[in-house]
């Protein structure tokens, strides 16, 4: 199936781009999630007068993106988990858990944005992405710390 992107998709293609995928992810996902049309000249053309349109809305994504990955470049996540004696913790740290704690930080990230790299169950520090935008990926560390019990 042939859509059109309407903004930036990772790995997929920039604005405007004619791109070939599967038919199920162009009709279940790009099309109704506003991604992309389907490629007929009719589109085409719509597309090409409201161009101006996308790359203005495709400019806020990504100013958005950046603003939030400032806050996030100002915010140390560390959580504090129930631990064995050998470091080793009862359960494991999710990007779900990251969320909840920046979001009690006043920084709302999706947890399907959030890609912890190796499954966090030891004390320490473990290496997390947050992809934001194609273009604005960060990385930091989150340190999981002994809960102590009081």
């Amino acid at each position: 199936m042939q859509v059109i992107l309407l903004e930036k998709i990772g790995k997929l293609g920039d604005l405007g781009q004619t791109v070939s995928v599967r038919p199920g992810f162009g009709r279940n996902f790009l099309i109704p999630q506003g991604k992309a049309l389907p490629a007929t000249a009719a589109n085409q053309a719509r597309f090409d007068a409201d161009r101006a349109d996308y790359e203005a809305r495709q400019a806020k994504i990504l100013a958005e993106a950046e603003a939030l990955a400032a806050k996030l470049d100002e915010i140390e996540v560390k959580l504090a988990r129930p631990a064995g004696a050998m470091d080793k913790l009862f359960g494991s740290v999710t990007n779900a858990d990251i969320a909840s704690y920046l979001k009690e930080q006043d920084v709302t990230v999706a947890r399907n944005l959030i890609d912890v790299l190796q499954p966090i169950r030891t004390l320490g520090e473990h290496p997390v992405r947050i992809r934001l935008h194609p273009d604005v990926v960060r990385e930091f560390d989150v340190i999981v710390e002994r809960e102590v019990k009081q």
